[in-house]
């Protein structure tokens, strides 16, 4: 790998290996500073002077000295595996990638580069990409705790929490005292509702890391999920207090104030979510100042813009008429399946509020929000929560489309939505009821129509079979048709997806099914919404009980 050293090198070399591999770390890099005295571009000592640099916390000088080993050792993949780790180190991700990228070249047999790579490319965002070097990893090495636990972190990633726990569950056969493994099962099981389970694995896993601000988190949001909000919110302030810059637990307790309808908290820590991991893509830079609710808004432009999901969108475009009767000019960013709902914005003066199409060119403005800061910048409260509606509306030319599809009214007519998109399988699983369950439960003397615009694996060959209920998944093309068919409905049935925020948002009487553990949005314990007066909420009594939620709305479909 490198010249022939002079006499005394070689054996220098090999004992400070030895010290190094002992984890007598003074005595080697005293070892391999001797050698470099002597030749100062050995490669091996500069390698491994590296790689000492980066075990303790110096990655900036480990990448020099790596890097100085590579211009002697250009094919030596170790070197290029080290040097990925460095780089990692030092969230320079896409450095790092290519320095796995270059170990593999050199030896497609590294097992520890395919794992790293694969780690590497879960911290991008790229699950799917991840996966095949993790299972590459594996057959080259079966017993690799470290890429089973990276699996696992891969398949939650991309929604599949059963087989995230098979995988991590294999880590920990192989080393049962892995605390980042433990965090990671809890976290597979929170995701399949095994709430007292998840809890379990976050404990052991502080037992064995104590003070991990992580798991200290999760496990926050595991006792929220039971209902236990306050002990949640003791959690997330203990995490905080370990490491004050990690944004997720403010973002938590953000959450957890929200639900206890403590706004004036809430909104303020939801602040946080800028910097949490999976928002910080999200964040625009303008030059425009942010509107924080002090500069007043009369004959200026505001542009308020698209953040988060639709229902979330659909929920915080009450505001543009706010703001436009403070005297401002709004334009307010939707997604193109939304635009031309959103044009239904009740504006005064008319023509105070304007769309703007998501990626298209915005026209100048004065100031700038995101829809989700609004009701920090407005001070919502529980109290002066704006629910004035409705605030959206199909144009006619949409409602005498679907007077004419749906044909004479003969009997009350419910519209059902059972399951939410599929682009988020993991978050979605528990919001979403099997369908087989709901047909048991349907009341034939009601005119039943399904809301999905998509639908899971089997739904649509149930639907076929059943019959009862109709399906108008090709008339749905954006959210102005599904608000043509909604205003044709007496009553809207809907787990927590986009169609309970559009059904409140145009005032229609809308049922609400939601899980257990359900959104901060929806308060704790209430029937009712401060945010949808015609909303009703139906609530599970335990984890996965859908068949009470089910009871009641039949129950009440026959009282009224």
């Amino acid at each position: 790998m490198s010249d022939p050293p002079p006499m005394g090198v070689p054996g220098a070399l090999q004992a400070a290996i030895a010290h190094h591999q002992a984890g007598r770390l003074g005595e080697a890099e005293a070892l391999y500073r001797q050698i470099l005295a002597q030749v100062p571009q050995h490669a091996d000592a500069l390698h491994f002077l590296g790689l000492l640099a980066h075990q303790t916390g110096d990655p900036a000088t480990a990448v020099a000295l790596i890097g100085q080993a590579l211009q002697r050792a250009p094919r030596h993949a170790p070197c290029h595996l080290h040097l990925g780790l460095a780089l990692q180190a030092l969230g320079r991700l896409v450095e790092a990638q290519a320095s796995y990228l270059q170990a593999l070249a050199c030896d497609a047999n590294l097992a520890e580069a395919h794992n790293n790579l694969g780690y590497v490319l879960l911290e991008l965002g790229e699950a799917e990409r991840a996966l095949p070097c993790l299972d590459r990893a594996l057959g080259l090495r079966p017993d690799f705790p470290e890429a089973l636990n990276n699996r696992g972190l891969a398949l939650e990633a991309l929604g599949r929490p059963d087989e995230a726990l098979g995988s991590l569950d294999q880590a920990l056969q192989m080393r049962p005292d892995y605390p980042e493994a433990l965090l990671n099962r809890g976290n597979a099981l929170q995701a399949l509702g095994r709430l007292d389970e998840a809890r379990d694995s976050y404990c052991r896993s502080l037992e064995l890391r104590p003070g991990h601000p992580d798991t200290i988190s999760n496990l926050g949001q595991a006792l929220e999920a039971r209902g236990l909000v306050h002990e949640a919110i003791a959690c997330y302030r203990q995490a905080q207090a370990q490491q004050p810059e990690l944004a997720t637990p403010y973002w938590n307790e953000a959450l957890a104030r929200l639900r206890l309808g403590e706004f004036e908290a809430g909104w303020r820590l939801y602040e946080w979510r800028w910097r949490a991991v999976g928002h910080r893509t999200l964040v625009r830079n303008f030059a425009e100042p942010r509107w924080q609710g002090d500069t007043p808004l009369a004959g200026r432009t505001i542009f308020l813009h698209y953040e988060q999901g639709f229902g979330d969108t659909l929920q915080m475009l009450r505001y543009a008429p706010v703001l436009a009767s403070q005297g401002a000019r709004v334009l307010v960013e939707v997604p193109p399946a939304m635009a031309a709902l959103a044009a239904t914005l009740p504006a005064a003066p008319p023509g105070s509020i304007a769309v703007v199409v998501e990626g298209s060119v915005v026209p100048p403005f004065d100031l700038q929000c995101p829809l989700m800061s609004l009701p920090l910048a407005c001070g919502t409260t529980l109290e002066t929560v704006p629910a004035t509606v409705p605030y959206l509306a199909p144009p006619e030319r949409e409602r005498a489309l679907w007077r004419q599809r749906l044909g004479e009214r003969t009997r009350r007519r419910v519209g059902l939505a059972w399951a939410g998109s599929q682009g988020n399988t993991a978050a979605m699983r528990l919001r979403c009821i099997p369908l087989g369950l709901l047909l048991d439960r349907l009341d034939p003397g009601v005119e039943w129509h399904s809301l999905q615009k998509e639908y899971r694996s089997g739904d649509l060959e149930l639907l076929a079979a059943d019959g009862r209920i109709r399906d108008h998944a090709k008339a749905l093309t954006d959210f102005t048709a599904t608000a043509g068919l909604i205003d044709q409905l007496d009553l809207v049935i809907t787990v927590d997806t986009a169609v309970a925020h559009l059904a409140g948002a145009m005032a229609k009487p809308v049922w609400l099914l939601l899980q257990f553990a359900a959104d901060y949005r929806w308060l704790q314990d209430r029937e009712d919404s401060p945010w949808y007066p015609t909303m009703r909420l139906f609530r599970q009594p335990a984890s996965g009980d859908w068949g009470s939620v089910l009871g009641a709305v039949a129950d009440a479909l026959l009282r009224e």
